[in-house]
């Protein structure tokens, strides 16, 4: 494997991680985030710091990064001082974050004529545990060579990397996995509500259901998590899955859809996040139906 001189921003958990994974695999990783005390998360294990994005730019080969919307993304690459204005034409971006798939589209035209940047749209799923393990599952969008020589970075994270089509489909897929997560994770809060309250031995379902329809990873891995009460600490925030969820809803109407499900869903974060728990990891969602105070 040949090393990369990565520049990474955003440091937040998904980040963090993702870093952390970079540095494991032998690469060489430069970091900016905006609150520059979150650098200290990765700063032991090998990663060395910039200054600004445009300092970031100026030693990396490959660009990397993951903040929390669109509008974060255009701030950091195309800003005052931004990754832009540092990076040599022809370099590569891959981006992380979450993001409004025309604004990426917009931004990545952008960047491309204004600064022969070329951008790779690569949102993820899997959760931190899944960066740090190399087994995130990535959707791709952007030109097939530039996908290609993103590989080795996306390959080092994912162990489930698909092309979805040029920029911005990566985005959509995304949303489509947004819809579906959001609205599972109250599913399965509402799974739990009622297997509670009926007296049933709510912690034996998963085993109980496995191999029917019901069977899925987020009855495997994040119903279980509710019934512990298991959600510290977060590798989600509550927030960030309504921003996610709401941006689902837009991006529907568009469309000219109505998508009542994920319309319940984003209800019920809405409320959740308004009561104070924003930063809350996504599935203790699950404390609407069943407080943290109830022991059963």
């Amino acid at each position: 494997m040949t090393a990369l001189r990565i520049g990474f921003a955003g440091i937040g958990l998904m980040g963090e991680a993702m870093v952390r994974r970079l540095l494991a695999q032998g690469h060489a990783v430069a970091v900016w985030n905006r609150e520059a005390e979150r650098l200290d998360t990765v700063l032991p294990y090998g990663a060395v710091a910039a200054g600004s994005p445009a300092a970031l730019a100026r030693q990396a080969d490959i660009l990397v990064t993951c903040v929390l919307h669109a509008e974060a993304v255009r701030a950091v690459v195309l800003g005052a001082d931004g990754l832009a204005a540092g990076a040599r034409p022809g370099t590569l971006l891959i981006d992380h974050s979450t993001a409004d798939p025309a604004a990426t589209r917009a931004m990545a035209a952008q960047a491309r004529a204004e600064h022969g940047l070329r951008w790779v749209d690569a949102p993820v799923s899997g959760g931190p545990q899944a960066a740090l393990e190399g087994s995130l599952t990535i959707m791709a969008g952007g030109a097939a060579a530039d996908v290609a020589e993103a590989a080795p970075v996306l390959q080092a994270l994912g162990a489930n990397v698909t092309r979805m089509g040029e920029a911005g489909a990566g985005q959509l897929a995304k949303m489509l996995n947004q819809a579906i997560v959001g609205a599972g994770y109250v599913l399965m809060a509402e799974a739990l509500a009622l297997a509670e309250a009926a007296g049933l031995d709510a912690a034996a379902l998963p085993a109980c259901l496995a191999g029917g329809h019901a069977d899925s990873a987020l009855l495997r891995r994040i119903y279980p998590r509710m019934q512990q009460r298991d959600f510290e600490p977060p590798s989600g925030y509550a927030r960030q899955l309504l921003k996610d969820l709401d941006a689902v809803g837009h991006f529907s109407e568009a469309q000219g859809l109505d998508l009542p499900m994920v319309q319940a869903a984003a209800a019920q974060y809405r409320a959740y996040v308004a009561q104070g728990h924003g930063l809350r990891d996504s599935a203790s969602i699950s404390e609407l139906y069943a407080p943290p105070a109830d022991n059963r």
